[in-house]
């Protein structure tokens, strides 16, 4: 099972060059460029590799500032989105780290920021070390499209990982409209599962088909009885009527079958969900799986009504590249 460092990683990172975050502006980025923070694996080393400006550096990083300021730099998240916690990640910047970063964010529907633009401090300035993860816990329920990330005076971060939960106008959404519910970018969210020994359980939900096996949910091989499984809040309730269990790129470790169970939850807290789950009702009948295969369901799926959560099971083990949860709104 993978080890979450602080309990907001469980959230969707906002700021994931998957979902489409980049940097609209930056002061510098003189040795490296500042949209690498947004990559969705570790930062890496690589020794003795230099370009034309200096040492190749996987992050962002500016030059030694020799006048007044500090650099900034502006950026698009892929989707709006409440803030529940960052990393700011310096690893391997070890001499060359800013002392000290802050965060702040703004909401604009359409657009960029401009000057007249009001901006919100998320994150006052923290003091940072070389070669480590920074985590901090946001409190703020207001949902944000842009943040203007600083470092002070000047230096290098690997990456920025900006986790919250997706904002979404449900309101604008029309009655007949089909939507992956599940889908992060439309505020879906893995809460809990049996094991991600290879790839975690947020991948599920990213946009697109999945590039590689690390870019799905895959658990160790199980040498005890019984099966994995993985908890999903879809980002609206809604009822289902198109599935799709996606195993990409998964060829002699994709699961033998599959199920899913689903309910309406009303109150309670994530932490609640596991045992919960185990009580709930097919929505998906077990299903034979095979490699590497989108695999679509409309037919075999139950009417439940309404959901909120769903329970994905993998028997017994393997891994998944996607799920889709496709249905209608419920108002």
């Amino acid at each position: 099972m993978h080890v979450y460092a602080a309990p907001f990683e469980k959230y969707v990172n906002l700021a994931d060059a998957r979902l489409g975050t980049r940097a609209i502006s930056v002061t510098d980025d003189w040795f490296a460029d500042v949209n690498r923070l947004f990559q969705p694996t570790p930062a890496v080393w690589k020794e003795g590799v230099f370009d034309d400006n200096g040492k190749w550096m996987d992050g962002w990083e500016s030059r030694r500032k020799r006048f007044e300021g500090y650099d900034s730099a502006v950026i698009r998240l892929g989707v709006a989105g409440s803030i529940k916690g960052v990393d700011i990640d310096t690893s391997f910047f070890t001499g060359n780290y800013p002392p000290s970063a802050s965060l702040e964010a703004c909401f604009v529907a359409d657009g960029e920021p401009t000057e007249a633009t009001v901006w919100t401090e998320v994150l006052a300035a923290v003091e940072l070390q070389g070669n480590s993860h920074h985590y901090h816990a946001i409190s703020d329920s207001q949902a944000y499209t842009h943040l203007r990330f600083n470092i002070y005076p000047d230096g290098g971060v690997a990456r920025l990982r900006v986790y919250g939960v997706p904002y979404r106008d449900w309101s604008s959404v029309a009655a007949d409209e089909q939507l992956d519910l599940a889908a992060a970018l439309n505020g879906g969210r893995a809460l809990a599962c049996s094991d991600e020994h290879f790839g975690r359980m947020g991948n599920l939900l990213n946009p697109g088909r999945g590039v590689n096996m690390g870019d799905g949910w895959e658990t160790a091989r199980r040498r005890t009885p019984g099966n994995d499984w993985v908890i999903i809040a879809l980002g609206h309730p809604g009822e289902i009527e198109r599935i799709i269990v996606d195993t990409l790129h998964f060829k002699g470790n994709y699961p033998d079958s599959c199920s899913i169970q689903a309910a309406f939850v009303k109150g309670g807290t994530d932490s609640q969900i596991e045992t919960q789950s185990l009580f709930w009702r097919e929505l998906l009948p077990s299903q034979k799986l095979s490699m590497h295969a989108e695999h679509e369901y409309r037919e075999e799926i139950r009417a439940l009504g309404p959901i909120t959560h769903v329970r994905l099971n993998v028997f017994p083990d393997g891994g998944v590249s996607r799920l889709r949860l496709f249905g209608k709104v419920a108002r």
